[in-house]
């Protein structure tokens, strides 16, 4: 997806360059509303990491979203989601929406669905038939699941990792956590590592044919 104009670039590719962090989610979340207005679908996810991670199983299941005139924005954190909803409430309804978030953040999303007069969800099941998907934890424990510990250490090892994973295991308040926690933990301890790990564990995942579920439903809703 990579051009030679550096505003043209995906979102993981200015992670691999010198952008990442805040600055990466506030360039992404601009440049994706800069698509709205031609937008066929629009999903609203918390992070750069979820948008990351959707665009990556996208390309790897074959799709292309930009022609397609599908748009991922990330706006910043679940307690965006009323805004958003509100802003694109001006498309009208030939524009599907859809969304994607934590668990922890459900019942933010589901009233901002409500505030916004999307819909009044009332379990997952409703919220996803009006096409907003819920991760359980969150995306990287899904993802975490979905390979298991041993393959997302190996990926570590792939990437040259693994000795950093050692050592902060080896940390008084990590050590002897299971595997599990502590690989949710150093993944989400840097956000620049969250996000470039967001890419790469989903193409595990899709090469493997074990993308999670959220994911995989939301993608087959837009």
């Amino acid at each position: 997806m990579a051009t030679t104009r550096q505003a043209d670039t995906s979102p993981a590719d200015a992670l691999d360059g010198h952008l990442g962090g805040n600055a990466a989610s506030i360039r992404a979340t601009a440049r994706a509303l800069a698509k709205v207005e031609s937008a066929l679908a629009v999903v609203l996810v918390e992070g750069i990491s979820d948008q990351i991670a959707l665009e990556t199983a996208a390309v790897g299941r074959g799709r292309d979203l930009e022609a397609e005139r599908v748009v991922i924005v990330p706006i910043g954190g679940a307690h965006a989601i009323g805004h958003f909803l509100t802003r694109l409430a001006p498309l009208g309804p030939q524009v599907r929406r859809a969304g994607l978030c934590d668990v922890r953040e459900e019942a933010v999303f589901r009233r901002g669905l409500e505030a916004a007069q999307v819909g009044s969800p009332r379990t997952r099941g409703e919220m996803e038939r009006l096409g907003f998907y819920v991760c359980d934890k969150d995306l990287e424990d899904e993802l975490i699941r979905a390979l298991g510990t041993e393959e997302v250490e190996a990926l570590f090892d792939s990437q040259g990792d693994l000795r950093s994973f050692h050592s902060f295991q080896s940390q008084p308040a990590w050590r002897g956590r299971q595997p599990e926690a502590q690989l949710w933990r150093f993944l989400r301890s840097s956000s620049r590592r969250n996000q470039r790990y967001a890419r790469l564990l989903v193409e595990a995942a899709v090469a493997r044919d074990r993308l999670p579920r959220p994911l995989d439903a939301l993608l087959s809703a837009v």
